[in-house]
């Protein structure tokens, strides 16, 4: 196999060697648990207030305000849980149709135990409408959860302006920053934002370690009993090197922001212009403009995903399916269905998520081995004709 050429960033990300070194005397000598009081102990409860004191500045938030969990999953469960239940029984939510599931299976699970969900459409390129989230508000709305940007489709949100529809309303607003960390501004006080959710692993942080903002004087039920370990909103004993990970990962990623999105855009741009021209049926999913500078995401008229990725993978190139399906017997991914992908498209969706370490070289190379398979399975499909 020739060199792997890694389009899956959005999927995960390796972690950076500054962040490995950063936490290694965590893994090794400086072993103390933050709650003990000898020396060791002390060490590492340093460590973890250096740590969020660091996530704080990018944030531009009070260090109090930032919750360590142990992935995004857990901090989106904590925030539309905690948020929801905090004033006593049930209410009302609204979310949007293209969430990531931890959001709307979370919101799906409140559903069951009595709270009213709304979920809001999103146009053809995967936005949704202010006015949609002001006219869906209630008397007994308790929530809005809508992402930062998409995770399949890269589309961002008008964020700050959903923001302050919630806040005119005295509704707490909470957003899903996930796939935003290293890519777009995470300034609270920008956004307007009562709650954010960070996963480390998508900005070269290890696997397993997560960030939750939540707005100093904003009420959320715990979702996990134990300890009194972050301000009582999340027990268990704090994973210090991940912590000290974490925070050395946001602050390069954000450092870097502005360098990274021209290197990314830059080269996505000539995948999406150059695949389009060599494959003028090639159907671009989400908004070409306000969309994540990494973010590719594409579909193939009667042609499934499953093959054409296969394909990739031997030829060294890894990337992932903008579906969930693996054959047309199953269906394809809520989000390609909420934003309207045609039937003969759907199940032929790619995406491909650049990363820092993708050079123009390893572009060239997907487009000399993607447009011939496309074709060719194309011409093998029993999808071909499908309508």
């Amino acid at each position: 196999m020739s060199e792997t050429i890694y389009l899956d960033h959005a999927a995960t990300t390796g972690v950076h060697p500054s962040v490995l070194d950063a936490m290694l005397p965590y893994l090794g000598p400086e072993y103390g648990n933050p709650s003990s009081t000898h020396h060791l102990g002390r060490a590492a409860r340093q460590a973890v207030q250096d740590s969020r004191e660091r996530v704080a500045r990018v944030l531009g938030c009070q260090s109090s305000e930032v919750i360590f969990t142990s992935c995004g999953t857990e901090s989106i469960n904590l925030a539309i849980k905690g948020l929801a239940k905090a004033q006593g029984g049930t209410g009302h939510l609204i979310t949007s149709a293209i969430e990531h599931h931890a959001a709307l299976h979370t919101a799906e699970q409140l559903g069951h135990e009595g709270f009213d969900v709304t979920v809001l459409p999103v146009s053809s390129d995967g936005i949704v409408d202010p006015d949609d989230v002001r006219n869906a508000l209630r008397g007994d709305t308790r929530l809005i959860s809508v992402m930062y940007a998409n995770n399949e489709i890269g589309t961002i949100q008008p964020l700050a302006e959903i923001a302050r529809i919630g806040r005119e309303a005295g509704v707490s607003v909470f957003s899903d920053c996930v796939q935003a960390a290293g890519s777009l501004p995470l300034d609270v006080n920008l956004l307007g934002v009562d709650s954010l959710a960070l996963s480390g692993h998508k900005f070269h942080a290890p696997k397993g370690i997560g960030i939750l903002y939540l707005r100093a004087g904003t009420q959320l039920v715990p979702q996990m009993q134990g300890g009194s370990q972050e301000n009582g909103l999340r027990a268990g004993t704090e994973n210090v090197p991940y912590i000290v990970g974490v925070s050395v990962a946001l602050e390069r990623a954000q450092a870097n922001r502005l360098s990274y999105n021209e290197h990314c855009s830059r080269l996505r741009d000539l995948l999406l212009e150059e695949l389009c021209r060599q494959l003028p049926e090639t159907h671009i999913n989400g908004h070409r403009q306000l969309r994540l500078a990494n973010n590719a995401h594409f579909s193939f008229r009667g042609v499934e995903a499953q093959g054409i990725l296969m394909g990739l993978d031997m030829r060294g190139i890894c990337a992932s399916s903008g579906s969930a399906c693996v054959s047309a017997s199953l269906e394809p991914s809520h989000v390609l269905t909420a934003i309207g992908v045609p039937p003969e498209y759907v199940y032929g969706s790619i995406r491909m998520s650049l990363g820092e370490s993708t050079t123009e070289q390893h572009v060239r190379r997907v487009l000399e081995v993607l447009p011939p398979l496309v074709t060719r399975l194309q011409a093998l499909s029993p999808l071909a004709d499908l309508q």
